[in-house]
């Protein structure tokens, strides 16, 4: 997770002076993260444009820390909290210190109702795009269109007055951007990828902080590298390296995870073994593929790309009845995450012992960080959107999370770098829960195999339709909804199967994938015929926000 300011000590005035000597940069932005989901993504993007980010706790830090640290910008993201009902904590005298400050969305509507302005909760909501309109000009918009798209995610309302000056307007937000002094705020989030103009608008308020000098981005992926292999390699000379079990899924996280411990191994100094060359990388490294829950091909990928390796040994572990025995019962998507959860670590335990591992390593990200409530560690509430198998479970021994500070499309190019496939790449995300979330109700055998067969049906058909890499992830859940069937001369009762697909870039942000009414036709034929408990086929078409991509 992303190292916190928290208070204006002598030890962190000297890490951040060791920061802005090694990035050969003046100074910096202060991000007081307010708990939104999208904290990490402003983080990446100023480091895109090549600005040194300080994320600080808006519960600890003071305006005497700050005025100690001098920042040159100070954004606060967004968060779940309400100015109005749930007041975040905030010293509100850093909005006096005259720092460029913006506020995004909940940052906005603090700093708006500190100086006097209105804002109450909003009768019309804002969820999804909308068309942003700059009624002034301002350098926060220099360059930028009179109409581009953004992206909104708010409940309460910036409401116009004379205290504020309106910088710009959309269909159901009065005052979407606004200025006071050197105080600037919007309803929307630049940072994501359905803001068009969202980077360019960042890079404006680096210009308007002074921020001049900026420095290179640097190697993801061989710092990374570096990293794993100070902590899995051999403690002497001529040790031994340390043994690490990987939970493999098929996926790319994981796939990308055992690609970088590959290249730390293998970039090991050569240890000799009673005289003989020792391999570093041979019997160091396990991978362990857990069977059950899983899609129709995920198994055949983790055999094509692993199974004959001479880097990595793999091991399949079948856990289905472990799965349907924990999961009988529990129809609640919440409680059904836990029970997956708890047989997933389990087994990995079993394994972790039988291996002799030192470490565990895991493909999480940091959007299964966030959305299970963690992520930036400050005292701000954030809002727990459903609990991910790979979060806030304990092993025995220490854990490995390489790209926990990543987002879906930061970690594929990671993988890319360090020539992982591009099959396994570029493979839909799937989540870690399987197919449990992908069926309403309790988890059954013959739900679970009707899951699996309508995925199946569905991806074979997006490949052959050459519509697979179009989108950015497809899938299918099996409701508790039932529907009337006519096959035949017979009649009865069938699942409803609710198909949907998105395009995205790293998964905060997605929009309905429009597929073509022929091609859903077909799906809809295909699984209504061959799969004898389905009655009926749905799609689709919400948005996140506010839908997640996931059904539950």
């Amino acid at each position: 997770m992303l190292r916190v300011f928290r208070t204006a000590d002598t030890e962190t005035l000297n890490e951040i002076a060791e920061e802005t000597r090694v990035r050969k940069v003046p100074t910096y932005v202060m991000l007081f993260s307010m708990g939104s989901q999208f904290d990490h993504l402003i983080v990446r993007e100023l480091a895109k444009l090549g600005a040194f980010c300080v994320v600080a706790d808006p519960s600890t830090v003071t305006a005497d820390d700050v005025k100690k640290v001098a920042p040159a910008g100070i954004i606060l993201s967004g968060g779940p909290a309400s100015v109005e009902t749930e007041p975040p904590p905030f010293d509100e005298k850093i909005f006096d210190l005259g720092i460029p400050t913006l506020g995004i969305c909940l940052g906005f509507q603090m700093w708006a109702k500190h100086v006097g302005a209105k804002v109450p909760p909003s009768e019309k909501r804002e969820f999804g795009v909308h068309t942003f309109t700059i009624s002034a000009d301002d350098p926060l918009f220099a360059g930028i269109p009179r109409e581009t798209q953004v992206l909104h995610s708010h409940g309460d309302a910036v409401l116009p007055d004379s205290v504020i000056t309106v910088l710009g307007t959309t269909d159901n937000a009065p005052v979407a951007a606004g200025r006071f002094k050197h105080l600037w705020g919007v309803q929307f989030h630049p940072e994501v990828t359905e803001t068009v103009e969202g980077a360019h608008i960042y890079d404006n308020f680096l210009t308007i902080c002074g921020i001049s000098e900026r420095f290179p981005a640097h190697n993801v992926a061989e710092q990374k590298i570096a990293e794993l292999k100070k902590l899995v390699g051999p403690s002497t000379p001529l040790g031994v390296n340390k043994k690490v079990l990987i939970a493999l899924s098929g996926g790319s996280d994981s796939s990308v995870v055992a690609f970088l411990l590959k290249r730390a191994l293998e970039e090991m100094p050569r240890a000799k073994s009673r005289g003989q060359p020792f391999d570093s990388a041979q019997g160091k490294l396990r991978g362990v593929y857990i069977r059950g829950i899983d899609r129709p091909d995920d198994e055949a990928y983790v055999r094509t790309y692993f199974g004959k390796e001479d880097w990595i040994e793999l091991e399949i572990a079948d856990a289905t009845a472990l799965f349907l025995d924990a999961l009988r019962g529990k129809t609640a998507m919440r409680e059904k995450r836990l029970a997956m959860q708890s047989v997933y670590r389990d087994v990995l335990e079993e394994k972790i012992k039988e291996f002799g591992a030192d470490f565990i390593a895991q493909g999480t990200l940091y959007t299964d960080l966030r959305e299970s409530g963690l992520g930036t560690a400050t005292g701000a509430r954030v809002a727990e959107i459903k609990v991910h198998h790979n979060v806030g479970i304990t092993f025995s021994v220490p854990e490995l999370r390489p790209l926990e500070d990543q987002v879906k499309d930061s970690a594929r190019n990671i993988g890319r770098e360090i020539g992982v496939p591009e099959d396994l790449v570029l493979r839909h995300p799937f989540p870690g829960p399987g197919l449990v979330v992908r069926i309403e109700g309790e988890v059954t055998a013959e739900k679970l195999a009707a899951a699996r067969a309508v995925d199946g049906i569905y991806i074979e058909e997006l490949r052959k339709a050459n519509l697979y890499s179009t989108v950015w992830q497809a899938g299918a859940v099996v409701t508790s909804s039932e529907h009337t069937v006519s096959k035949g001369d017979d009649a009865g009762m069938g699942h409803v199967v609710a198909l949907w697909a998105v395009w995205s870039v790293n998964g905060f942000t997605a929009r309905f994938a429009q597929l073509p009414y022929d091609f859903l036709g077909k799906v809809s034929r295909r699984i209504t015929n061959e799969i004898r408990e389905v009655g009926a086929v749905t799609y689709r078409i919400s948005n996140k926000p506010p839908a997640t991509i996931e059904w539950g």
